[in-house]
């Protein structure tokens, strides 16, 4: 349990996540929160706007980053694809572990159910749901090459305004840097509403159609 503890603190403590792990720690935790189903819990968005705030103090290239986490963010999502893709239907009767629940993938088929291919971009900048995203487009048999184009986009497009939301808080906005807690809290919240939204408007379904007519 002490060992658990300790890693726990080590993820969640990004900043000195970063100094500690350089781009290797970076990498990793973006590939597996994207590739591996036991990655849903990991830092993504927090990590890479504190990795975006220090590479504009000289931690780190945000250039490289950049480039290095385009990679993992893709590659990771490609791997979901492939292992929906192995395991078919029978994913959802897996039995809930430490690191696996269904209810996350049910979310995630229902959001795909929703915005069809478009969840492959959508899904990157909602937590635990782009875990399970491409799992779901595989066991689905999306088409590939319609994957793929969906996985790109989305990607860059979540590395990259991640990072750079990092970059330029730090390069205008003074003292930043002695706020990171602040930046991370609302990072997450701002990942988190999105979620939010939609099960409100869940909890708001019934209640509409319940008498078969409209407020």
């Amino acid at each position: 349990m002490h060992g658990l503890a300790d890693l726990w603190h080590r993820l969640t403590d990004v900043s000195a996540l970063i100094r500690w792990g350089g781009y290797t720690a970076i990498t990793t935790i973006i590939f597996a929160e994207t590739g591996l189903l036991i990655g849903f819990f990991l830092p993504g968005d927090s990590l890479m706007v504190t990795a975006g705030l220090l590479a504009s103090r000289g931690y780190l290239d945000v250039y490289v980053l950049g480039g290095l986490l385009s990679v993992a963010a893709i590659v990771g999502d490609s791997v979901g694809y492939a292992i929906g893709h192995a395991a078919g239907p029978h994913i959802f009767t897996r039995e809930n572990s430490l690191f696996f629940n269904k209810k996350h993938l049910h979310r995630a088929h229902q959001f795909y159910e929703k915005h069809g291919g478009k969840t492959i971009v959508l899904a990157r900048f909602m937590p635990i749901i782009r875990t399970f995203a491409p799992v779901v487009a595989g066991v689905a048999d999306m088409r590939y090459r319609h994957f793929i184009a969906y996985n790109v986009l989305g990607g860059l497009g979540w590395v990259w305004s991640m990072l750079f939301i990092g970059y330029f808080l730090g390069r205008y906005i003074p003292g930043v840097d002695k706020h990171i807690d602040i930046v991370i809290a609302i990072v997450i919240l701002l990942s988190l509403l999105p979620g939010f939204i939609g099960w409100m408007r869940q909890r708001r379904a019934p209640s509409v159609s319940t008498d078969g007519s409209a407020p």
